[in-house]
């Protein structure tokens, strides 16, 4: 069994790599430094209807143990009780962000690619992620080759942020061959997103 060493890692980063390990082993153990990441770990087992237990090792030492089928494991007594409510920036849902355009702000263009750059880095920065992002219309341009964007995109889809774009959208300005992160979508699923989202920012 795989053990990963997530200490230092904030969310939703150990989830994220335990997943992974599991889509090609039977289990997995998780070394983590916070109560908060044992709690998403287990949701996470729980979601998938897998056995979780874990151990607590000292004040910033968690070891959870994730296996995939739920008889050969079983949750430990802990030191103390998990807390019901998640840390301030943890295991909330971010927002949802659809961006319209490849620029920001009215004005100079040039500008705006320059300012659409710095809001995409600036959200590899909230806590929580954004849960999606949406790209429609020329916004489209910044999920393909030779965008300056896409450092930060795919910096955010591999902490878990869903990266979309406008298949419509990509296909009206002969983008489709060119995306480079994330994957391309309709508008049924985009307005799924949007109503479910717990708040939606758009540029």
């Amino acid at each position: 069994m795989e053990t990963l060493d997530m200490r230092g890692k904030p969310c939703p980063i150990p989830v994220v790599n335990a997943k992974k390990a599991l889509a090609e082993q039977e289990g997995v153990t998780v070394i983590v430094d916070n109560v908060i990441a044992v709690q998403n770990l287990e949701k996470m087992a729980a979601g998938s209807g897998w056995g979780f237990s874990y151990t607590q090792e000292g004040e910033s030492r968690y070891t959870a143990t994730i296996i995939k089928d739920p008889h050969k494991t079983r949750q430990e007594v802990p030191a103390e009780p998990l807390p019901k409510d998640p840390a301030p920036g943890c295991g909330k849902q971010g927002p949802v962000v659809l961006v319209t355009a490849d620029t920001m702000g009215r004005g100079s263009e040039e500008l705006g690619r320059l300012l659409i750059k710095g809001f995409i880095f600036s959200l590899t920065q909230l806590h929580p992620l954004p849960e999606a992002l949406i790209f429609l219309n020329g916004g489209a341009h910044l999920t393909t080759k030779g965008a300056n964007t896409l450092e930060d995109l795919k910096a955010l889809e591999a902490q878990g942020t869903e990266i979309y774009t406008c298949g419509t959208c990509a296909n009206y300005y002969h983008l489709t061959e060119a995306l480079a992160v994330g994957s391309l979508t309709d508008m049924l699923n985009i307005s799924g997103k949007l109503a479910k989202a717990s708040s939606v920012i758009t540029l």
